[in-house]
């Protein structure tokens, strides 16, 4: 009865947010500018192991490959401060254990700010869990798992960071399944004023991905493969100074006031995953944090 009322009250909220989305995405195609060109090869270099990385003859579709022999990753030519980051992705199939498929934000400092999507493979059978983490100044300690409401080797599935002065959303096919708000006025750590490049990689991390490292990779299933494709960056581009990112005009959609927090059926959609597909939240880790949970916890995410 359960799954049945889930997967109704899913079918009738994506309608409602599909119109919505589509019609957002009307107007932010109208008022702003889009960086991105979706040529793999123009907006992105090769951070390591050139061998492992396959781009199709346009730059429209890239491949991850991870062997005994090294994993893959790219990142963005720019930085930047604030925007939306959309990638389609589609995840190592099969046997998978031991594998992580990492997109993410990173400013790559010490003290470094980043916001990271982990796809964590699992063995045959079982679900890939989807792990979201926050750093702010060097802090993280932010673990939030779910598991996915599809199979995401079957196809390519969209996955988004919205960041802005306000927020940062986490989405899955535009539904929001985390939201990180900015309350750096009481005390909490926000990424605000680091720029991040984007960054892709496929490794290897059978020391803790898959059950607390209980599950290794099989190499005998190998090479493991991840493949990326219709990619969209909407963001501002850093030029050395954080204020310029900080606008709230129509160049700058992220930051206007319709995104300083989810939309009522966003809400709708954020409470189905939570309450249907999440499995680890650390706000509800007493034992991890000896009933002394960080202070974000207990204030309002949106």
């Amino acid at each position: 009865m359960r799954g049945d009322q889930e997967k109704a009250m899913y079918e009738s909220v994506k309608t409602i947010i599909f119109f919505g989305v589509f019609i957002a995405n009307l107007l932010q195609f109208a008022t702003s500018s889009v960086i991105s060109t979706g040529d793999f090869n123009k907006d992105f270099f090769i951070t390591w192991s050139p061998s492992h990385v396959n781009t199709s003859a346009d730059g429209r579709a890239r491949t991850l490959k991870l062997d005994k022999d090294s994993g893959a990753a790219f990142s963005s030519n720019e930085m930047f401060l604030f925007g939306q980051m959309d990638m389609k992705i589609k995840l190592v199939p099969g046997h998978s254990a031991g594998t992580v498929v990492a997109y993410y934000l990173t400013s790559d400092q010490p003290n470094r700010d980043e916001i990271d999507f982990e796809f964590l493979g699992n063995v045959d059978g079982e679900p890939y869990i989807l792990q979201t983490n926050v750093f702010a100044d060097g802090f993280d300690d932010r673990e939030e798992r779910i598991k996915l409401w599809f199979d995401p080797t079957k196809d390519f599935h969209t996955y988004s960071i919205l960041w802005n002065r306000y927020q940062i959303v986490f989405m899955v096919d535009w539904v929001p399944i985390r939201v990180y708000r900015n309350h750096a006025d009481k005390g909490v750590g926000y990424p605000r004023w680091q720029p991040m490049s984007l960054k892709v990689s496929l490794w290897d991390g059978d020391s803790w991905a898959t059950r607390g490292g209980k599950d290794k990779i099989d190499w005998s299933k190998g090479p493991f493969v991840a493949s990326f494709g219709d990619y969209k960056v909407d963001a501002c581009v850093w030029r050395g100074n954080a204020r310029l990112c900080r606008g709230d005009d129509h160049s700058y959609w992220w930051n206007l006031p319709k995104y300083n927090t989810l939309s009522p059926p966003q809400r709708r959609l954020f409470k189905w995953v939570r309450n249907y597909h999440l499995i680890y939240d650390y706000c509800q880790d007493n034992l991890r944090f000896q009933n002394h949970l960080p202070k974000e916890c207990s204030l309002p995410k949106y």
